[in-house]
């Protein structure tokens, strides 16, 4: 694991408070997500977020919203929420009403909102990678002043594809930062029996890259780190290959029930102690901005609010069957001035 940094505390409660919130509001909204599933109201299948919420909520808060570009694998609904895609396009996708991101069409793993300056959601391990490649050079063509976070999987490291990719991305000095959030397992592989060498964050150096391990259980830490890197790789027009320490409390997907196949209770355990929701709460505790009496009721706010959301998708109707046949193709013409 990467080893926890010591420092101090610079944010304002506002900021601090913003972080709790922004990571409270995903955990909640995941815990509904995994409940809809369960339920019977999410086809196809989903990932949720739980435990890795300060990692997408530091690197959410170092680039320029609407203005970079973000693109990630299927665990994609924290990155669309923090971008500020409306939570009840998310959850809409996720249920498959026509509210959803893609009209209910792309389900949990496609959530798309370029708008908003995300470029999904995409279900095959590592193939988005080489696209959010392109999405930076694109960028570098046209001359503008963004960059490309490039999210993956501890898994999707060992795809060929990725290595293709990064030889591209060094030599055309491409604006993409490369994160691969390590929750120690691909699926029910824990990262040991998939990975010959386990620090992954060393995969970058052949390529000329900079490379770096960090720890993304912290949230403060992770922003201020995310924020150096996305503004070097701006400033520079140089890739960077981003190790992320983190873990998932949850299954890797919606229906993997039986975790304790690959981990032990003690090791949850553990990894608990380490919750990054749990860490800024006592860090504001600590500094006085946070009250047991105040958290209560800031989660009472954001579960009713989840549950609204909630409502309002289960009242969208579903897409009609014909709409199967609209965006299929497209008409290949180049949008104006690009």
């Amino acid at each position: 694991m990467a080893k926890q940094a010591e420092y101090k505390i610079t944010e304002s409660a506002a900021e601090l408070e913003e972080h709790l919130r922004d990571m409270l509001f995903i955990r909640l909204f995941e815990e509904k997500c995994n409940r809809v599933y369960r339920e019977g109201k999410a086809g196809g299948y989903m990932h949720v977020y739980i435990g890795m919420e300060a990692l997408a909520v530091g690197w959410m808060k170092a680039i320029r919203k609407g203005e970079d570009y973000v693109i990630t694998a299927y665990r994609d609904h924290a990155h669309a929420l923090l971008l500020g895609t409306p939570p009840e396009a998310v959850l809409g996708e996720v249920m498959g009403r026509k509210c959803g991101t893609a009209g209910g069409k792309g389900g949990s793993m496609h959530i798309y909102d370029p708008k908003n300056g995300f470029y999904g959601g995409w279900g095959i391990v590592g193939g988005h990678i080489p696209l959010g490649a392109g999405l930076a050079f694109a960028a570098r063509y046209r001359g503008e002043d963004k960059v490309c976070i490039n999210f993956m999987g501890d898994g999707a490291a060992n795809q060929g594809v990725v290595f293709e990719t990064l030889n591209m991305a060094s030599l055309y000095d491409l604006p993409c930062v490369f994160v691969i959030e390590n929750n120690e397992f691909a699926m029910g592989t824990r990262l040991e029996y998939h990975a010959a060498d386990k620090e992954l964050w060393k995969r970058g150096l052949p390529f000329d890259i900079r490379s770096e391990r960090l720890d993304g259980m912290d949230v403060i830490q992770m922003k201020r780190q995310a924020t150096e890197i996305v503004e070097w790789c701006r400033k520079e027009q140089r890739p960077a290959w981003i190790e992320i320490m983190t873990y998932r409390y949850s299954g890797h997907g919606a229906a993997d029930n039986d975790r304790q196949l690959y981990r032990t209770k003690e090791e949850e355990e553990l990894a608990w102690t380490r919750d990054p929701i749990a860490r800024l709460r006592k860090q504001m505790t600590t500094l006085g901005y946070m009250t047991d009496e105040k958290y209560e009721a800031i989660e009472e706010e954001l579960t009713n609010e989840v549950e609204r959301i909630y409502e309002i998708c289960d009242a969208s109707p579903f897409p009609e069957a014909d709409e199967v046949y609209d965006n299929i193709y497209s008409d290949m013409k180049p949008e104006m001035g690009h």
